[in-house]
């Protein structure tokens, strides 16, 4: 029986980088896409030189038949590069839809199994973020021009993920993945922005922490639940959300500073506080929206289906910040 072949796009990503070293362990012939041959060198020394290259950029539909020739699955984690806090918006949304197009029209072509695409929680969720209650793969949200660009490039993406889905007839079948908060051990230095939310805690470059809920979920959990979603059969044209323990920025603070000794920010910020501070600060401005938010998701099922099982939210935070500390004084 010749070894599967899987895609994952954006090789230099997070979960990219955790999804090859997962896929090659568990016995899969792995390809990922670069955006310019100099980048392959960043992932060899990420994750081994057992991968291959396929040179393939987001918004542009070059590349993506090569990209997918002979593969039996692919994984489409990558998002478009910048454009987050750009004056316009289509910067960051436009490329995320028309590169997740980019990708679905190359693999139904090549008649792979299964595209497995990586969305978000927040495209499972109410509007308005204070809004209480649990939410699970149901509920859609509508695109809002009110929303943050990263937000709206996630609901549309996905959605135009499932429309092209439904006017296409062949074999090949769609798994959207929507994981919370993505905190976990780096392979690589360049992926340390990936994890900013720890590394500004860890800066002590506040002088509180706001207050926000994230729901922490280690980059290896949300690649099993991937991986789990690529292959299950009841898992064809259906959402998973992939979302971990609920924690304020001040819990995630307070695990810093007692598990490891360090010195960290724990105080919560007043509401108002950030929002003066936001209109100086555009990475700011993207989380005013959830200031309190208290809104949760179910991953219910995802561990009913698949038997996903997320590990604590205190673990992941410390491997995290255990991570950046060793890449930083390497």
């Amino acid at each position: 029986m010749s070894v599967e072949r899987v895609l994952v796009t954006g090789g230099t990503g997070f979960l990219a980088g955790w999804a090859i070293k997962r896929l090659e362990e568990q016995g899969y012939r792995v390809r990922t896409t670069v955006r310019s041959a100099p980048k392959q060198e960043a992932v060899r020394a990420a994750v081994g030189d057992g991968v291959e290259f396929a040179i393939a950029d987001l918004t542009s539909p070059d590349g993506w038949a090569e990209a997918v020739a002979g593969c039996d699955y692919v994984l489409h984690p990558a998002s478009p590069l910048g454009g987050a806090n750009s004056a316009e918006p289509d910067d960051f949304i436009v490329p995320a839809r028309e590169g997740t197009l980019n990708v679905l029209r190359a693999a139904t072509a090549a008649g792979v199994k299964r595209v497995v695409m990586t969305s978000a929680a927040n495209t499972a969720s109410p509007a308005e973020y204070t809004e209480e209650g649990v939410f699970d793969e149901t509920l859609v949200s509508e695109d809002d021009p009110s929303f943050g660009a990263y937000r709206r490039s996630k609901i549309v993406a996905e959605r135009a993920a499932w429309d092209f889905m439904a006017a296409y007839a062949g074999t090949t079948t769609l798994t959207t993945v929507l994981p919370g908060a993505v905190f976990g051990p780096v392979l690589s230095p360049d992926n340390l922005k990936s994890v900013q939310i720890v590394a500004g805690l860890l800066d002590g470059r506040m002088p509180g922490v706001p207050r926000i809920g994230l729901e922490v979920v280690d980059v290896r959990d949300v690649i099993d639940l991937h991986l789990a979603a690529m292959t299950a059969p009841e898992a064809a044209g259906q959402r998973f959300l992939g979302t971990g323990e609920f924690m304020w920025m001040s819990d995630v603070a307070r695990t810093l500073k007692n598990g490891l000794d360090v010195e960290v920010p724990t105080a919560e910020l007043p509401d108002e506080a950030v929002r003066q501070a936001a209109r100086s600060d555009a990475n700011l401005e993207q989380i005013v929206p959830a200031l309190g938010r208290r809104s949760v998701h179910s991953a219910d099922k995802a561990k009913r289906l698949l038997g996903w099982q997320p590990r604590p939210g205190a673990e992941t935070v410390i491997d995290t910040a255990r991570s950046i500390l060793a890449w930083r004084s390497a």
